[in-house]
């Protein structure tokens, strides 16, 4: 039991180390992520106001050659008036003249909106380019500045990385699966020690029978406020900090 609570205090004094190079990088992990979804969001806009203004120039072709055939069957309408027998067919082709006059108005009113549309959607798109060359400046310098600092520590990280990865596998799996479930809960922090009668974590008062229990190395010990793994000044005196 005692290599067991060794390697478990081990596990943690590692872990504090890999925590405090993350520290290091502060917040721009967090940054260039936020930087690289907002960009990604821009991307996405233009790539759908693009869609937007290629259908939109589709359609206004389209229009145009309904209205250029319907003007081509105007004339041959008109042409034929003056060929006409009967008022019937008088009527009948002023009345195809005038649907026809209504549907090229209709369309051609249509391509009225689509051009401000396009222009719109160009003006909309020529605004957001200037800010998306802002964005991608700044995440170089984000991505420069976070690269140095892991290069600066990559050595000591991948060591780190290398050991304990070794103690992992030391670990009894219930073992571990404690520890990774209070070191969630706890903020990084599942294993304390005993330091002047209380938990290094909470800092409440361990009592003095648990104590003893707990400098035997018999059993997980686990603090009765905070719930970490206590482990005695035995065990984490033979672990070099």
């Amino acid at each position: 039991m005692f290599d067991r609570l060794k390697i478990l205090y081990e596990l943690q004094n590692l872990d504090d180390q890999l925590d405090e190079l993350e520290e290091l990088r502060g917040d721009l992990p967090n940054a260039v992520q936020a930087l690289e979804d907002k960009i990604s969001g821009y991307k996405s806009e233009i790539t759908a106001k693009e869609k937007e203004k290629k259908e939109s120039l589709e359609k206004r072709k389209e229009n145009e050659e309904q209205v250029e055939s319907m003007k081509e069957n105007q004339k041959k309408f008109k042409a034929q008036l003056y060929q006409v027998r009967n008022n019937k067919e008088y009527d009948a082709l002023t009345k195809e003249i005038d649907h026809t006059d209504e549907q090229v108005a209709k369309l051609e009113a249509e391509n009225d909106a689509l051009a401000d549309l396009s222009k719109k959607l160009t003006d909309e798109i020529d605004e957001i380019l200037p800010k998306l060359d802002e964005l991608n400046e700044e995440l170089k310098v984000k991505e420069a500045d976070l690269k140095e600092i892991i290069k600066t520590n990559e050595k000591e990280e991948v060591k780190l990385r290398n050991k304990r990865k070794e103690i992992e596998a030391l670990t009894k799996k219930p073992d571990y699966s404690a520890y990774m479930r209070i070191r969630k809960a706890k903020k990084g922090k599942a294993v304390a020690t005993i330091k002047r009668s209380a938990c290094s974590g909470c800092h409440n008062i361990v009592p003095p029978q648990r104590q003893l229990e707990i400098r035997r190395n018999t059993k997980l010990f686990f603090c009765e406020y905070c719930g970490r793994i206590l482990v005695s000044t035995e065990v984490a005196d033979t672990i070099d900090v």
